[in-house]
């Protein structure tokens, strides 16, 4: 036998191409309201604030008037994208046309920036008014401390939810009618999940638990998200909020096009995904922030 022979040993590929672990959807979309626009900016909602009876005194006395709070809550679109381009003679080389994981790990890509606008827009500054000249900062009052309940920092706890709940209560928020969602990451599970409130049947009459995830608790359901932000002193910042109390606003929602540049050498095939979108708080008290130490 040849010694030569083994230049001629054949070479097995991989005939699958698959995505690495990553978020492939959009963990919160339907947790919000949406809405489609067009335009460089769009009204959510118009408001009107509290208004009180008055007391009548007397009689045939003159009537007078009583003028009720408005306010406008605006949405501004971003545009993002995301072109990938794959060479014509590398394709040639390829046992597996990899376009179609291209496309779909774009699509990912484009899913988990809905949730960062969304997220960005949990506790970032609003535009309201007439023509949406006003910014509207997070107020300070819808915030559940670091070291609520406790001597020292924690991470998310049964306390710190009862006080988030409690915010939404005290403003009137109807938690039967607008569903309410408490974003987590793996270390707030994991957090919550220490305490017999959570796991223990004695405490509820339903269970919290499904599959070991926790589902809802407080009249709260629970996603889990791992893109969920820090403060500058590295508190995640654990959003809690109404369907109601947030909106996603979509001008262009996410678009694929595979086709071949013609104005380039070797003539690649370009996957190109895009779309135009842009998030909001519609009212501050629907919307609370727990701050947790991990």
């Amino acid at each position: 036998m040849s010694v030569n022979l083994a230049n001629l040993y054949a070479q097995q590929y991989a005939m699958n191409c698959e995505l690495l672990l990553q978020q492939k959807d959009s963990r919160l979309r339907s947790y919000v309201t949406q809405g489609s626009y067009i335009g460089e900016q769009a009204a959510v909602v118009d408001q009107l604030g509290e208004i009180a009876m008055q007391d009548v005194v007397g009689k045939f006395g003159a009537m007078g008037r009583v003028d009720n709070t408005t306010d406008r809550r605006w949405v501004l679109p971003s545009s993002f994208d995301l072109p990938q381009l794959i060479d014509s003679i590398d394709s040639l080389k390829l046992l597996s046309d990899p376009s179609s994981k291209y496309v779909m790990a774009a699509v990912s890509a484009a899913k988990r920036k809905m949730d960062d606008v969304i997220l960005d827009a949990c506790f970032g500054t609003s535009k309201t008014g007439k023509t949406g000249s006003t910014s509207t900062t997070f107020p300070s009052g819808q915030q559940v401390a670091v070291d609520h309940g406790a001597s020292g920092n924690t991470n998310l706890t049964v306390a710190k939810l009862r006080e988030a709940r409690k915010l939404l209560r005290a403003a009137e928020v109807d938690l039967d009618m607008d569903p309410v969602t408490v974003v987590i990451t793996a270390s707030q599970e994991d957090s919550l999940l220490s305490e017999a409130q959570i796991i223990s049947l004695d405490y509820n009459d339903r269970p919290v638990l499904k599959d070991g995830k926790i589902m809802s608790f407080l009249g709260m359901n629970f996603v889990h998200c791992e893109r969920v932000g820090a403060d500058a002193n590295a508190y995640r910042r654990v959003p809690v909020f109404a369907k109601s109390g947030l909106h996603m606003g979509i001008w262009n929602d996410i678009k694929t096009d595979v086709s071949q540049r013609k104005d380039i050498q070797n003539l690649p095939w370009q996957a190109y995904v895009y779309m135009t979108i842009g998030a909001t708080r519609t009212e501050e008290e629907k919307v609370v922030e727990i701050k947790c130490a991990e």
